[in-house]
C-alpha cells in the first residue's frame, strides 16, 4: 500500500475528519479494513468526552490531532476514536465499523465468529477484531503499530448522514457517516 494519510487534515472540525475517513484503510499492525462508518464528537456539544472539559479519561482527545483516543464502552469494548481539530480543543472522531480486508483470520479468532459482515459491525467489535486496549491510547495513527491510508485520490466515496447511535444527548446533529450500500455498516441508516 502506497497510499499515506497526508490527504487526511485531523486539524479539521470533527464532522469533516469523519467525512474524510470513509473509505480510508485502517490497520493495527497489519490487521484492519476500510473505514465504512464514523461518528463526530466536539466539545461543544454535550454527548462528547470532552464536553466538561480535561479529566485523566479524556486527556487525549486534548492533545495533537491525529492521535489515538481509547476508551472503555460500558465497562466491556474498547473503542478506537481519532482526535481531531487543534491540541487543546478536544474533539474526536469514533470508527464504528470497518470493511474487514486485512487479517481475517486473526480478527475471526479474536471475535470467536466466523461471518465476516459482524467482525467489525460496531465500534465494540472493531476494537475486539483490531486488538485495541488502552494501551493503544495516545499513539499516533502514522506510526507503528498504526497504519492509516487515505483513499485513493479522486475515489470520492458515496457518504450517508444521519444521528448518531447509542447516545441520550445532542440527537439532531447528523454526525454519523457512512459508506452508502455497505453491507458492513454497524446499523443501517
Amino acid at each position: 500500500m502506497s497510499r499515506t494519510q497526508s490527504s487526511i487534515d485531523f486539524g479539521a472540525d470533527a464532522p469533516e475528519v469523519a467525512r474524510a475517513l470513509i473509505g480510508a484503510t485502517l490497520l493495527v499492525d497489519g490487521v484492519g479494513g476500510l473505514i465504512v462508518e464514523t461518528e463526530a464528537y466536539d466539545r461543544s456539544e454535550p454527548a462528547s468526552h470532552s464536553h466538561r472539559g480535561p479529566t485523566p479519561r479524556n486527556a487525549v482527545m486534548f492533545g495533537p490531532p491525529g492521535h489515538a483516543y481509547v476508551y472503555r464502552s460500558y465497562g466491556l469494548h474498547w473503542c478506537l476514536n481519532v482526535v481531531c481539530r487543534e491540541a487543546g480543543h478536544g474533539a474526536g472522531v469514533l470508527i464504528r465499523a470497518l470493511q474487514p480486508t486485512h487479517g481475517l483470520e486473526v480478527m475471526r479468532a479474536r471475535r470467536g465468529l466466523h461471518e465476516e459482515r459482524l467482525l467489525c459491525a460496531g465500534p465494540g467489535r472493531v476494537g475486539q477484531a483490531l486488538g485495541i486496549t488502552l494501551a493503544y491510547g495516545g499513539l499516533a495513527l502514522d506510526a507503528p503499530p498504526f497504519s492509516l491510508l487515505a483513499a485513493p485520490a479522486g475515489a470520492a466515496p458515496d457518504i450517508v448522514t444521519g444521528p448518531r447511535i447509542g447516545i441520550s444527548k445532542a440527537l439532531a446533529l447528523p454526525w454519523r457517516f457512512g459508506l452508502r450500500g455497505s453491507r458492513y455498516l454497524s446499523r443501517r441508516f
